[in-house]
This record gives structure tokens, sequence and C-alpha cells, in this order.
């Protein structure tokens, strides 16, 4: 089997960066493009095997049509190249042949092997089988079905199909070929695929135009070695793949072309599933697999768009709703161009070894798991707007442990429009991530450990360009500072947690250098651009409101009337995220394996431990504890501490634990252990709390057999 989804690295390359000046192969008669073919699309399409169809194929001769007409139990036809034998009517040479009536119980057969092209105009023709194929192109140098205009045909095949012996498996669609086929005309075509498939072919097939509607027990659509939906409305209900191309040994071959026309595509399997490549012109489609993206992803793949080389989208208009992956690829998306939005119920948009969006692309993905992953994720242009459930960009190298620095993972965006509402990581790399053009708004997450933030990168994160702001419960989920010596940047760490839409401003001169309304709570801040140089303090302000254009919810205007100076900032300057952790840079005691784990048998937050009452004195704090993981020999734990009614410069929590638990890494806080308590005191960001004000500290430890919650005393100074 030879395969394509490993391209070479300069095969790759060439597709990413396009192929100016490349004809599209295979533009069929009748195919119109407002706009000439994408880069990434045309260098996709010059690295497959042109499609059969030509514009002479759409001309012939009126005066040479041989009518058929079909009579019911039999037919009628003044030809020696039309065999009839009761039902079975048998086309034995080249040349075009109108169908006419109704034939019920029989089969329209093509077995022509000599040279030159069958033409069947179907003109108001019903064809059922109870034990094969409808129409059955047994032999033939080409076919090609055009649908009269102004008609309705039908063809309906057999709930089970009668072989001659063992060894026979077709024809298996309601509508075969054995060679290329072509679909063309105005009219209309209802087929029923009873037992197997709709519309097949064993070389290629083409959709050029007509208003088709399949519904099968199988594929919907399959040609072997490509399908091309130039034109026409399409609209498939199947209960394997809707559209598919299976060719696995010609690395040429296998694709699934779209460059026109409207596909409807409703599938329990893939919406289009190709062996090599899923190229997107032009023209409208729209997916609905595996149920939808309310559906959980079962075990059969159930995805949008699969293409096992690549998936390259250049114009168009497409809509994904998925159970399973919206887009799919052992190798390489390509989107430079075209309107694409995605929900589903898993990841949105995956590649294995790279997601390219660049030129005029407007990507949404309005639900997901993860909303974009790759091992390199690259954008240098469009639109991006992504929504997911964990996290929205992901960077990763399969395989590796998920604190490891990979030198093969990265995101990296220089240009284009990127926002981003996640409830995990917003952009998470194994590697780097760098930011050199472009405008970045990130909504990360609300709540969670330093591991989780706006920005999460075990390699580098720089700033080189662009404007970048990012908002979550941690900004840099880093195990180290961005470097000083790019572009600038600030990271407030506020003293508590901000409420969902508060807006918050950085001040420099009394001016907002940036202004942005959260979507989400949030306690840090991280804001790139060229207006924030390094050394330099900047106040930071909450109320008031932002002025101006924005980009989801920032501007670069705001409104301080109302507004209330917190603290201030030193641009190039954190002490968030992973920064100062015991054990980071991974490797260190007591990083666990593969990341933390849910474990079987319910819920791993136990109720919050008695909080022992606070001694006398007007500064007072509580605590309280919860488990947010927990897996074999470990688990994961955040603390809570609250200010009474007044204010407190400081804290300390003695957590006295009754089942042998010890803590092996901790972050906003520094801890030390005499027995079986660990008292944990505030660090300097995070000790001065207002009055009902809270933050919280978290930890890794170790237990067995039990995990009971501590007793917690806390102490406020």
């Amino acid at each position: 089997m030879l395969s394509k989804s490993t391209i070479p690295a300069a095969a790759l390359a060439a597709l990413i960066a396009g192929a100016a000046g490349l004809a599209a192969p295979g533009t069929p008669a009748g195919a119109a493009s407002a706009l000439a073919p994408s880069p990434a699309t045309q260098t996709a399409m010059a690295a497959n095997a042109p499609d059969h169809d030509a514009p002479a194929d759409h001309q012939w001769n009126a005066a040479d049509v041989v009518p058929i007409t079909l009579t019911g139990a039999t037919a009628t036809a003044n030809s020696s190249a039309v065999t009839i034998a009761g039902r079975q009517v048998t086309i034995t040479a080249p040349g075009t042949y109108q169908i006419t009536g109704t034939l019920s119980d029989g089969q329209i057969a093509v077995d022509s092997d000599s040279g030159g092209m069958v033409r069947l105009i179907l003109n108001g023709a019903s064809i059922t089988n109870s034990t094969s194929s409808a129409i059955n192109v047994v032999d033939a140098d080409e076919a090609m079905v055009v649908l009269a205009a102004g008609t309705t045909n039908r063809l309906v095949d057999a709930t089970r199909y009668v072989y001659p012996d063992a060894q026979t498996d077709e024809p298996n669609a309601a509508l075969f070929s054995d060679a290329n086929l072509t679909i063309a005309g105005t009219g209309t075509l209802d087929v029923r695929g009873n037992q197997f498939d709709g519309i097949a072919s064993k070389d290629g097939l083409v959709l050029s135009s007509g208003t088709i509607t399949v519904n099968a027990v199988d594929e919907g659509i399959r040609g072997q070695d490509y399908v091309v939906v130039d034109g026409g409305t399409t609209t498939v209900t199947a209960r394997g793949d809707a559209v598919q191309s299976d060719e696995d040994t010609d690395t040429t071959r296998g694709y699934v072309s779209i460059t026109g026309g409207t596909l409807n595509l409703t599938a329990t399997g893939d919406g289009v599933d190709a062996s090599t490549d899923v190229v997107v012109s032009g023209g409208t489609t729209t997916v609905r697999s595996g149920g939808g993206s309310g559906t959980q992803p079962g075990e059969e793949s159930a995805k949008g768009l699969k293409g096992d080389a690549s998936v390259v989208i250049g114009d168009g208009r497409v809509t994904l709703d998925s159970s399973d992956d919206g887009i799919n690829t052992n190798n390489a998306v390509i989107i430079d161009g075209g309107t694409l939005s995605v929900a589903s119920a898993d990841d949105a948009i995956k590649a294995d070894t790279e997601v390219n969006i660049s030129g005029a692309a407007a990507v949404t993905v309005t639900r997901a798991f993860e909303g974009i992953e790759a091992l390199r994720v690259l954008i240098s242009g469009g639109t991006i707007d992504v929504t997911s459930s964990d996290d929205a960009i992901n960077s990763v190298e399969e395989g590796l442990d998920e604190f490891a620095v990979s030198t093969l993972a990265y995101t990296r965006i220089t240009g284009g429009t990127v926002l981003v509402n996640s409830a995990i990581d917003g952009i998470d790399s194994n590697g780097a991530a760098t930011f050199s053009g472009g405008t970045v708004v990130i909504s990360g997450p609300a709540s969670g450990s330093p591991g989780e933030g706006a920005i999460d990168a075990n390699g580098t994160t720089s700033f080189t360009g662009g404007v970048v702001l990012g908002a979550g419960s941690t900004s840099m989920a880093v195990f180290a500072a961005p470097p000083t010596n790019g572009q600038g940047w600030a990271a407030p760490r506020l003293s508590a947690r901000q409420n969902a839409n508060t807006v918050i401003h950085l001040v420099a001169n009394g001016q907002p250098v940036v202004s942005y309304r959260s979507p989400k709570a949030f306690q840090e801040l991280v804001f790139s651009s060229n207006r924030i140089t390094n050394g330099q303090t900047y106040d930071v302000y909450t109320g008031g409101s932002v002025t101006g254009t924005t980009v989801g919810g920032m501007s670069t205007t705001g409104s301080l009337s109302g507004a209330t100076r917190l603290t201030t900032v030193t641009a190039g300057q954190y002490n968030g995220g992973l920064i100062g952790f015991p054990g980071f840079p991974p490797g260190g005691p007591g990083t666990p394996p593969g990341g933390p784990t849910t474990p079987p048998g319910g819920p791993t937050t136990p109720p919050g431990g008695p909080t022992t009452p606070p001694p006398s004195g007007t500064r007072t704090c509580t605590a309280s504890y919860a488990i947010t993981s927990q897996w074999a020999g470990s688990f994961q734990a955040d603390v809570r501490v609250t200010a009474g009614t007044s204010a407190i410069s400081g804290w300390r929590v003695a957590m006295t634990f009754a089942n042998g638990q010890t803590v092996t890494q901790a972050w906003n806080a520094t801890v030390a252990t005499s027995g079986s308590t660990v008292t944990a005191t505030n660090v300097a960001h995070n000790g001065s709390l207002a009055p009902s004000a809270s933050g919280t500290f978290g930890f890794i430890g170790t237990w067995n057999g039990t995990n009971a919650a501590p007793t917690l005393t806390c102490t406020a100074s």
C-alpha cells in the first residue's frame, strides 16, 4: 500500500507556500468560479491526477441520440446497440441514449468494450431492482449520466443483492460504474441505496451539475480514484460515509475535490473521507456527522472532513457539525481562504503534523473539546475565533510527557486576528510559543492550577511583534518568564479574582495603553505591544469603560472615569505560572507520569476540611480545601484563603493530615513540613488581601489508601 500521509518536507513546504501560476487540472465544462483557486489548493491539486471530465464530454449531436422507452416490465429501442431481454436492457456500444419511462424490477446495463463514451440521458426515468443495481456500467471507456432539464429521475436498488457466486461482490450501488463516471444536466435524480452505496464508481466520479438526492445504507457517494464536485446541489444521507474516495495504492488518487455547487451531507460515519486529500476551492459544503456536536464520539470514525494526507481549504463556505473531529488528517491542514465554521464534540481541527492558516481565511470554532491541535500551528493571516472546553490552540508532540519541552512542537503567530475563549489553556505548546505579528486576544481559564493559563508553553514564550492580550486565572503557565530583549510585555497579577465583565486598564502617564472587558473571571493579565517598554512601571486600574474599536473585548483606548487604581506592574517581570515550582523545569520529583488522571469511582473532590476558628484579633482569615485531581499515589489540591472583615497583609495555613499525606510541590505559597502538619505561607504577591477577598495556593502531594481532607488553621497578620 502506498500512502502520502507522510509528505516529504519539500513537498509539504510547497503545499503551504502555494504554487501561484499553476492551472487547476481537470476543470470540467460548466464549472465556474468567481475567484482563481488559492495557492494552496492549486498546489494540492497539482500533486494529484487530473479528473477525466472534459468540455467535449458535454456536447453531442441531437440527431444521434438513441431513444429507449421503458414500459414497466420491459423496454423498446430501435438500435442494434441495445439488447432487451425482458426487464434487462443492455447497451453494447458508445453513443448517446435517452431513457424515458418506468422499469420495474429491471436494470439498465452498459457493457461496451469499444473506445468512446456511453452517455445516458435520463428524461423522466424511474428504475427499480429487487436483486441488484438499477444502473450497472459493467464496461465502458467512460460513462456519463445526463439529467434532462425539468425532469425527475429515480433509481432504487435491492435490499438484498443476489450474486452468481460467492466470489462476486459487484455491483454494489444503485448507480454503479466500473468506468469513469460523470453526472451532468439540470434535472433531478433521486437515488436509494438499500444495501450498499448510493452512487459508486470504481474509477473517478465527477458531479458536474444537477440536483441529486442520495439515501444509502452504506456510503452515499463513492469514487475509488476521486470524487470531484464542480456544481449542482447534492444532498446525501448515509449510514456510512457521505462522500468517499478510497484508492490507497496510488498517491495521486484517492482524493475529494470540491470546486463549486452545494453539498448537504448527513452521515453516521465521516462527512467526507479521502485516502489522500480533501481539497475545497469553492462551493458550499454543510456536514453533520455522527449525530452532530451534541453527541459524544463513539468507536467508529464520524469526522466532518477527513483526508489521510491533507485537508486544504482555499475558498468556498464549509460548515461542520460533528461528534468526532471536525477536520482530521494524518499530515497537514492548510487553510488560505474561504469561510470555515466548526462545531465538534471532539477536536475541531486536528492534524498530526501541521495546521497552517493564512491569507483571507475565516475560521470559527463555535464548540469543541480542543479547538486546533497539531505538532505545529502556524497562523500568518485570516480571522480565527475559537471556543473550546479544553485547550483552544494546542501544539503537541504525541507520546511526549506533558511537562517535557519539545524541540519539534511550536505555535507561531505572525499575522491575522486570533480570538480565543478556552476553559483550560488558551494557547498550549509543548515547545515554544512565538508572537511576532497580528492581533491575539485570549480569554483563558477562569480557575485552575498555574499549569493552566491563557498562554501555556513548556518552551520559550517570546513577544517580538503584534498585539497580544491574555487573561485568566494564570496569564502565562511558563517555566521561565519571556525574554525581555524583544517587544515589551506586562503581566500584572491582581490580589483577588476579578468577576466576569470586569474592565481592566494598563495605564501610562494617566492614559490607558490597553483596556479590556473580560467575558470571564480572571486574576492575571499579560499584554504585549509596541506601546509597552520593558522596565517601565504601569498602573493597573479596574472599572471605567472600554471605548473605541474593540477586538475580542480589547481596545487601545478606554475611559478611567469611575475606575479604581489597584496596583502597579513593571513590564518584563513575572512571577506567576510555574516559575518557582519545586521540581520545575520538568523532571523534578513528584511530576506525575503523563499528568493527572481522574480515578474511577466517582467524584475526586471531597468536602472541604474543617477550618479551626482563627485566633482573636482584628486580622483574621479562613481556609477551604479541595482536591482538583487524583491519580495513583498522587493528587493535586487547591486551598482558598479568605480574609475576615479587616484587610490582612499576610497569611499562614497549617494543614494537619490524618492519613500520612505529604506535599511534594507547591505554588503561590512557601511550604514547610513538621510531622503530619504542613504549613503554607504566602509569597510576596498574594499576602495582602482586602476585607473578604480571597486568594489561592495549590500543591501536588502523595497519598496511600485514604486521602481525607486535612484539618486547616488559618492565621493572618
